[in-house]
């Protein structure tokens, strides 16, 4: 009898138990099923279109300014026996060309080292015998010191009147000018929506012809690059005096900014 009492009652409980596991089970996959919904509802507007359902068009502007900003470089060189004595005489030459520069109105923060080299000097003595010269050692003969300077000039109308007494001033070798735009990214942001815009118009058109409409942009893609267009600059008046020295003529031309831009967007 109370074996049998004691086999009701592990029934039961084995009932009961199975009893709470499967409602535990269906409550956790309401919950995950509810879940999956909910979530499936809050993206319906953000999830990735099919393949098939994107257009992608393209759009082009075009910003022209006269560069404000001139860059050029330039180099003072000194040979001596010592470094020292080379440095001696490189700093003289740099002393020069950066009191010129001051002198034509140039800032300070607009000029800039950019590198300074103290190079030694090799001479080679072999000692020949009956027509063979053997491998020698190499020995220093002096030294070589040369200082790079970059310098910026925001009067493009005075290039030529720098680069004629820096020539004046000395130095040894003189790079430039390379002419830009000191506030570039402006004109960029110009460009960069008038080609948006230019791309929208066709999309829209597009949408219209293919009885679609326009939902939103999946993707955006931009290039660009500033072009040169020269072009020469206003000279002196009357014909030129032989007697005086000539400056040089440094047309800044104009830059050309071009920005392309690819737009996709999802159709519906």
């Amino acid at each position: 009898m109370m074996n049998e009492t004691m086999s009701s009652a592990s029934g039961l409980f084995q009932h009961k138990w199975v009893t709470r596991l499967a409602i535990a089970f269906l409550a956790v996959a309401t919950i995950f099923v509810g879940a999956k919904a909910l979530n499936a509802v809050i993206n319906f507007d953000t999830s990735e279109p099919p393949a098939g359902n994107i257009i992608t068009v393209e759009g082009q502007s075009k910003v022209s300014a006269i560069p404000d900003v001139a860059t050029v470089s330039f180099t003072v060189s000194e040979d001596a026996a010592t470094a020292s004595a080379a440095q001696d005489g490189a700093t003289k030459k740099s002393n020069i060309a950066l009191a010129v520069l001051k002198e034509v109105g140039i800032d300070e923060k607009d000029v800039k080292t950019t590198s300074y080299n103290i190079s030694p000097k090799y001479a080679y003595a072999p000692v020949c015998y009956s027509g063979y010269c053997p491998p020698s050692e190499q020995r220093v003969t002096g030294y070589t010191v040369s200082q790079t300077v970059e310098v910026k000039i925001r009067d493009t109308k005075a290039v030529g009147d720098v680069l004629a007494k820096l020539g004046d001033a000395g130095v040894s070798n003189l790079y430039g000018p390379n002419f830009t735009i000191d506030n570039e990214d402006t004109l960029r942001a110009e460009a960069r929506k008038e080609a948006i815009e230019k791309a929208r118009a066709k999309a829209e058109a597009l949408a219209d012809d293919l009885d679609v409409r326009l939902v939103r942009v999946v993707s955006f893609w931009e290039s660009g690059a500033p072009m040169p267009y020269y072009g020469f600059g206003a000279g002196g008046a009357g014909a030129p005096d032989m007697a005086v020295k000539a400056t040089p003529q440094i047309p800044a031309g104009e830059n050309e900014i071009v920005v392309n831009v690819s737009i996709s967007y999802e159709i519906r």
